[in-house]
């Protein structure tokens, strides 16, 4: 139960995307398309939950004047482990994602993770918060995906369902991502507000 309630809160209570507002540059840069913030998600979740057990595990080890630069130093290990194998068995997702992978080590959810959550409890815990966290993050990019790329191309994971004589170009570009993020964090609100 203490577990499921780890988990439950990175989906809905501390979600990075809607609650946290955390990780903006790769949620708005990176979910032109469903499969595109999938993907983001999905990679940022195996660093998530690789580097908070690794954390958990030599947190006491680590002396309190250098911890920040190893927990980077742990993170940029399996951001370049990532990138490897995405380049080796993923290269269309590596190079549509380009320079937000490597990106992932200065991402401010896995460091906060490491030190505010996988620092403090043990392997098991930070296992769990990094896969609550990592489902959320991964939830909300790809929600945010399939939204702008229905508005904006009219497809949903390349499948067609609206003609192009629908689509509207500004929600692939920048400022849909604002707009459409703005709705969602609204609609968010308005559910979480009701179930309280």
């Amino acid at each position: 139960m203490k577990y499921l309630k780890i988990v439950f809160n990175g989906l809905v209570k501390e979600n990075p995307v809607f609650v946290l507002m955390l990780g903006m540059c790769p949620t708005l840069a990176t979910t032109t398309s469903a499969i595109n913030g999938m993907s983001m998600g999905l990679a940022t979740m195996f660093v998530l939950i690789c580097s908070n057990i690794v954390v958990s595990f030599i947190k006491k080890i680590t002396p309190d004047m250098v911890r920040i630069p190893v927990f980077i130093v742990v993170i940029a290990s399996f951001v370049t482990i990532l990138q490897m194998v995405m380049q080796a068995y993923f290269p269309d997702i590596y190079s549509t994602l380009g320079l937000f992978i490597p990106l992932i080590v200065v991402n401010c959810i896995i460091l906060g993770r490491a030190e505010a959550f996988a620092a403090k409890n043990g392997s098991v815990e930070s296992l769990m918060d990094g896969i609550g966290i990592g489902i959320g993050f991964t939830v909300g990019l790809t929600l945010l995906g399939i939204c702008r790329e229905i508005l904006g191309a009219g497809t949903i994971f390349g499948f067609v369902l609206l003609p192009e004589t629908y689509n509207m170009l500004m929600f692939v570009l920048p400022p849909g991502a604002f707009i459409t993020l703005g709705y969602l964090v609204a609609i968010m609100n308005k559910i979480t507000a009701k179930q309280m």
